[in-house]
């Protein structure tokens, strides 16, 4: 006769995983928006075990005083039993929690897995039940927000998973953003931010950013000065975020991509990424949605065309060299 005495055990586990403040906490992914999480946990006096599949971006982190692992999510996984991951994409996420060195190949039992990879649900689910089997926790915990709410911690979480572990992972979530938000099982963390985040601000940013270009694209040639040109928007109604706080025209602003070849900041290619996890979930739902379309079709040309790595603003670039400039 099986007796379940599951919810005795997990009652266990979540009790002692909350008195486990300030352990050692895993962390899997440091690109743009990754390294300023993993150096929030610093902050806030975590103990952090760090890695990624590009060593070179581990270099600040371990300057903060985290320990690093070169390219082994396994290893991560056999020193913490707490693990946060921030990845490009499903099939990365995939990879990291299922491949060769993968964190399954060596978590422990009892282990809280949070992936704040913006991804698609299915794969949100089928990691779950990967971890599950093997006595672990996933829970999904995608992030609203870019690069500078991660460096303030400002940050928004969207959270999936079995609620009597959101105390658990608020824990750590709350070191990194502003809200964390419980959304239900898991996979709901990521529809969230696919009918919230994705189809309105990936679209408003994108369209926005697109719009921004155009005009000052427009402006430059008919001989107006780029900064007295973003003054006078600034000032009238088609003042926007791209235009006051993240203008795509380099020279106009300090602290900005565009100040800096376009580095740093929201890659093209991830943007591009998440406007078809919009464009997807708008056909799923027959939603129409002929701006974002186009967006979409613009961010992959750019990608196509060499700006992949750079970030999303330098779309007016790519208008500028469009036309032969």
């Amino acid at each position: 006769m099986h007796l379940n005495i599951y919810p005795f055990h997990n009652f266990v586990t979540v009790f002692t995983r909350s008195m486990a403040s300030k352990t050692q906490v895993g962390f899997v992914g440091l690109g743009n928006m990754g390294n300023p999480m993993a150096k929030n946990l610093l902050k806030h006096g975590y103990p952090v075990i760090a890695t990624d599949v590009f060593p070179e971006t581990c270099k600040e982190v371990q300057e903060l005083g985290a320990q690093v692992i070169v390219d082994n999510p396994a290893e991560v996984a056999e020193k913490a039993d707490r693990i946060i991951t921030m990845l490009p994409s499903s099939p990365n996420v995939i990879d990291v929690y299922t491949g060769p060195n993968g964190i399954l190949k060596k978590v422990k039992k009892g282990s809280l897995l949070i992936d704040s990879s913006t991804i698609d649900p299915s794969v949100s689910k089928e990691m779950a039940t990967a971890a599950e089997n093997l006595g672990a926790v996933f829970m999904d915990a995608p992030v609203s927000g870019g690069v500078g709410a991660a460096s303030s911690g400002k940050l928004t979480f969207m959270v999936g998973g079995a609620e009597e572990e959101f105390t658990a992972a608020k824990e750590l979530l709350s070191c990194m953003g502003a809200n964390v938000v419980y959304c239900g099982q898991v996979g709901t963390g990521q529809s969230v931010i696919e009918q919230e985040y994705f189809l309105t601000n990936t679209n408003n940013l994108t369209i926005g950013m697109i719009g921004t270009s155009e005009t000052m694209n427009l402006g430059i040639r008919l001989g107006l000065d780029p900064k007295l040109l973003a003054k006078i928007l600034n000032m009238s109604s088609g003042r926007c975020w791209s235009s006051d706080t993240y203008n795509p025209v380099p020279g106009v602003m300090e602290g900005v991509p565009s100040g800096n070849n376009y580095q740093g900041g929201f890659g093209t290619q991830l943007m591009a990424k998440d406007l078809g996890l919009a464009q997807n979930t708008a056909t799923n739902t027959r939603t129409p949605v002929p701006l974002g379309s186009l967006a979409h079709q613009i961010y992959r040309m750019m990608c196509a065309r060499g700006y992949a790595n750079k970030d999303f603003s330098s779309v007016f670039q790519f208008l500028r060299e469009e036309e032969g400039q």
